[in-house]
């Protein structure tokens, strides 16, 4: 009976597989609405012969683009790196491309009613908590405060370890993931996970977190949300394990919002403690202390790795970084930069804001029209079309840099000896207009201090500086395979 049973499950579950890949291609040759080269080459996948990731290819078509904009058909989908149609989108004619509901779909499940995956009253609710709690110094001050103790308690002696052995590398971006996982957890849940300790342990919730990022990245992938709803439908394959990851995760966060309010909240200075004030419903609560683990997390960490590439590739960038940081803070190496010591930093911040500009923690953003409408490049915009901006594509764009948009030139950002931001509009890495991200500043300091830090003490080199980047699916910016560095202790003249 039990053999009966198992082939039985197995003919079972093959017929639902080959039914979904059935479905599949009768979805793609159904939405295939054209024979144009762009739709013929996304469903071939011919693109894959010349380009590595899909975003190199979308920045390719952008870049040929008369108009910096793009139409791939078969997935309903508008795709711009103009930044005239990224600020009617973002701020002038906001009410008309919010989040949208198949989006909020994708990725409702793992992040619920949480701020980055609602709209309206909901939405502004929770903004105007959020900039009220960020915007306070005392919160900023904390921030900075677990941010400069992580770097103390267990960075700064990681790469201390490291450098005394000769062979040893370390990969940047699990080191990075780690410390921001456990800077992310302190502040928004008063919860320490460890995962940067020197046994690097396995956290049971960044694991879960990470299946979750990753899976929920897969179904916004698919040719058809149908393919993901019927495998969600029959709990197989990779939404079975989504399930499972997401359960994991909700169990996690429900566990320290019950001792929370076990134990009470006023002691502490954590987001979480801070919101509990204002919301009573856990798993409202719960919703969004997960959505900021996710913002904070990912994108601190993406960023990192790729500007510590770039200062592999570009050794004259490290050392004026060096130079001014000598000159703001001294020549002492041990000496940690305090808050006001990061306002001065000015090249510091050019660089940083120029490695984002050529690797953008989040690639891309799409919105779905609630109207008709047209772009203001003339893109006629049908009601329930996908529009997507392109910051990926946008920062490699020569009619919106120049000629030498693809070189790393932190210059390009300091006038009169000062930084000098960009419009939001062409450089939207933050977002821009009313979904400005609330907590660009706060990811700046942390990105800093982790810099300064690294780069006052330690020469970190990139194993293979010149390796071209694969990016693994998922919402951030992730790189296939990890990068590896060899860490040695920086020799520093004396004077």
């Amino acid at each position: 009976m039990d053999l009966q049973a198992s082939l039985y499950l197995l003919f079972i579950t093959f017929t639902i597989i080959f039914s979904l890949f059935s479905l599949s291609l009768f979805i793609i040759r159904l939405n295939r609405c054209c024979n144009c080269d762009i739709c013929t080459a996304f469903i071939t996948r011919s693109w894959t012969s010349e380009f590595l990731n899909l975003s190199d290819w979308y920045t390719h078509l952008l870049r040929k683009s008369p108009t910096g904009t793009i139409h791939v058909h078969v997935l309903n989908n508008i795709i711009t790196a103009n930044p005239d149609n990224v600020e009617y989108m973002i701020k002038t004619n906001f009410v008309n491309y919010p989040k949208g509901k198949p989006f909020s779909t994708i990725l409702g499940d793992l992040l619920g009613k949480g701020i980055f995956n609602v709209d309206g009253n909901c939405w502004r609710f929770q903004r105007k908590l959020a900039s009220l709690e960020l915007g306070s110094l005392s919160i900023r001050s904390h921030a900075f405060n677990i941010v400069v103790d992580e770097i103390e308690s267990r960075l700064i002696p990681l790469f201390e370890t490291v450098s005394d052995s000769n062979d040893a590398v370390l990969d940047l971006q699990d080191v990075f993931r780690r410390f921001s996982f456990d800077s992310i957890c302190k502040f928004s849940f008063g919860l320490d996970p460890g995962s940067l300790k020197p046994d690097f342990p396995v956290s049971e919730l960044e694991s879960a977190f990470d299946l979750s990022s990753k899976l929920c990245a897969e179904r916004g992938m698919s040719p058809s949300p149908i393919i993901w709803k019927i495998k969600r439908l029959f709990n197989i394959g990779s939404e079975k394990e989504l399930k499972k990851s997401i359960k994991t995760v909700k169990k996690l966060a429900g566990q320290v919002i019950k001792t929370r309010r076990e134990t009470g909240s006023g002691l502490n200075n954590d987001l979480l403690s801070r919101f509990m004030a204002s919301i009573n419903d856990d798993d409202y609560l719960r919703d969004i202390v997960v959505s900021f683990l996710l913002a904070g997390r990912d994108t601190v960490a993406s960023a990192l790795t790729s500007f510590f590439l770039l200062l592999s590739q570009n050794p004259k960038v490290l050392e004026k970084i060096r130079e001014e940081s000598g000159r703001v803070i001294g020549s002492d190496p041990e000496v940690l930069p305090g808050f006001e010591d990061l306002q001065h930093l000015h090249y510091l911040q050019a660089a940083l804001h120029e490695s984002m500009r050529l690797f953008p923690p989040i690639q891309f953003d799409s919105k779905f029209a609630m109207h008709d409408d047209v772009l203001p490049d003339g893109s006629f915009v049908k009601r329930g079309s996908r529009v997507t901006y392109h910051p990926y594509a946008m920062g490699r764009m020569e009619q919106i840099w120049g000629s030498d948009s693809l070189e790393f030139k932190p210059e390009r950002w300091i006038r009169e000896g000062e930084f000098k931001p960009e419009s939001a509009y062409r450089y939207p890495v933050y977002q821009g207009g009313v979904r400005v991200c609330l907590g660009k500043e706060m990811s700046l300091v942390e990105m800093k201090c982790v810099a300064l830090c690294l780069v006052r003490r330690f020469d970190v080199r990139v194993v293979d500086p010149s390796r071209l980047l694969r990016f693994s699916p998922g919402l951030t910016a992730t790189v296939s395979g990890g990068l590896l560095a060899v860490v040695r202790r920086r020799e520093v003249p004396e004077l």
